[in-house]
């Protein structure tokens, strides 16, 4: 229970800040709207971080993201008992998270009737500024291979000033890799998020780009792997 506690309460902690920087520089009618994208980037750097620090305080490693859970167990350093919860929690806190922001912005999205006021699925889930999936894909699983081989490295990464690293570490994945694809480098930041956009009653909504919503889970989860791989072989 802690474990899936911990990676709940991370998990929306994460997903709350990114996706209320998001909702910050996108809606019109707010203070925050048009801020550039190191602001982006550095939002959900410390949503990470605060997340980091929640869930290994409440009990769990801290991973907030299905692409190390899973990349770590296929690789044997995690056992596949705890795989589901974690999961769960990951998802699910997301899900939440992305609900916390509807509830904080309700009135931006209530005046925002287009997609010209931002109001879009942007703000919850990722897009790549040029759509072609397969580059899209490769896009993902570059950053995200990146992102879990350096956190690997770190050893345990919930203690002490190490979850303002994990959050500087994201920061300068979105600052490097981000202008492609918004950088989801998480199934459930992306995913989760999404799914509340499209299933929560908000004012204005438009098409939550389900035809798109693969590749920011695939290739977290592909690019996960062969980092959790190559730290087996190193």
């Amino acid at each position: 229970m802690s474990s899936f506690l911990g990676e709940f309460f991370g998990t929306l902690i994460l997903t709350a800040i990114g996706v209320g920087v998001g909702a910050g520089v996108n809606l019109s009618k707010t203070f925050s709207r048009n801020q550039n994208w190191l602001f982006v980037s550095l939002g959900w750097g410390l949503g990470i971080t605060f997340g980091v620090y929640v869930a290994g305080t409440i009990g769990s490693k801290g991973f907030i993201n299905p692409a190390i859970t899973l990349g770590t167990a296929l690789c044997g350093l995690f056992p596949w008992g705890q795989v589901l919860p974690y999961l769960i929690g990951e998802f699910l806190g997301a899900f939440c998270g992305a609900g916390l922001v509807i509830g904080a912005y309700y009135a931006q999205f209530k005046h925002a009737q287009t997609e010209e006021e931002g109001n879009t699925v942007n703000i919850f889930a990722t897009s790549p500024a040029i759509e072609d999936h397969k580059f899209n894909f490769v896009s993902e699983l570059i950053a995200t291979f990146i992102f879990v081989f350096i956190l690997l490295n770190l050893g345990s990464f919930t203690t002490g000033l190490k979850p303002l690293i994990v959050g500087l570490i994201i920061t300068a994945i979105g600052m490097a890799f981000g202008g492609t694809t918004g950088f989801a480098v998480n199934p459930a930041r992306d995913l989760g998020p999404r799914l509340a956009y499209a299933l929560l009653p908000i004012p204005n909504k438009g098409d939550a780009n389900w035809k798109y919503a693969w590749v920011p889970v695939a290739g977290p989860i592909v690019g996960g792997f062969l980092a959790c791989l190559l730290k087996v072989l190193v």
